[in-house]
């Protein structure tokens, strides 16, 4: 990315490099504001393909999966690479076209993915599979040694976690179980809910400590008080992923300044 907006004039570049560093840091939490600056730099700087794949991502954060297909595929036209094959075969997922999907894991573009990308192909493939209710099939899509490996990589959580989701859907709870917390043991940085999951198989409830019900109690307790000892005032309650292109973005703005 950094070749690219160099590329461009010193203060258009400096606009487009601001609204990709907005939408990297708005698009986990807040996608539609994401979105919004993703529009931005798209009108600003079209013909760059990181923006146009900063907006493809923007879009699908916000379901919008026909658009992001549109801006997925401009960018793969742009760059040339490969990266963008899983994301491009899920929003045809999203359209409703899962076929599609499955279609795309057997072409030969998946062999050119990293071991990373096959994983987040394959997990694709299963939710297809999964959406034309062949379950069977998704089951043993997910089977493979990335997911028989012990080694723990920033996608092995995911495909556990799938894995698991997969089999309890097919009725097989012990198994499910076993891979739920296969998945809760793998996922140190909590992109599951594994461990609700698990919680949920266990028969384990949750009580909300801030409940409602319970600050009522609470305040019909101290109006009585009120009542019989006459006291005034009372008790107050108080209620008590681009990183690495907005590294780029700040060295480009730097090598600027100097």
């Amino acid at each position: 990315m950094r070749q690219e907006l160099m590329s461009l004039p010193k203060g258009l570049a400096e606009e487009v490099s601001r609204n990709l560093v907005m939408v990297a840091q708005l698009i986990d939490e807040e996608p539609d504001k994401a979105y919004e600056y993703s529009r931005i730099a798209l009108r600003l700087a079209s013909r760059v393909a990181a923006v146009r794949e900063a907006a493809g991502f923007a879009a699908y954060a916000t379901q919008k999966y026909s658009e992001a297909l549109a801006e997925f595929r401009a960018a793969r036209r742009m760059s040339g690479g490969v990266e963008l094959w899983p994301v491009m075969a899920d929003c045809e997922r999203g359209m409703g076209r899962p076929e599609r999907a499955l279609a795309m894991a057997g072409e030969p573009e998946v062999q050119k993915l990293d071991k990373a990308g096959q994983v987040e192909m394959r997990l694709v493939a299963a939710g297809a599979r999964r959406d034309m209710d062949q379950l069977d099939a998704a089951i043993v899509t997910l089977q493979s040694p990335e997911l028989a490996s012990g080694a723990v990589h920033p996608w092995t959580a995911r495909l556990r976690y799938a894995y698991a989701d997969a089999l309890l859907a097919a009725g097989r709870e012990s198994e499910a179980r076993d891979w739920f917390a296969k998945a809760l043991e793998a996922d140190k940085d909590g992109v599951t809910d594994a461990s609700d999951r698990l919680a949920e198989l266990d028969g384990v409830e949750f009580v909300d400590a801030f409940d409602d019900s319970d600050d009522e109690g609470v305040e019909g307790a101290i109006d009585e008080v009120d009542d019989e000892d006459d006291v005034d005032g009372g008790v107050e309650l108080r209620d008590g992923d681009i990183d690495d292109e907005i590294d780029e973005v700040d060295d480009i703005e730097d090598g600027d300044d100097r």
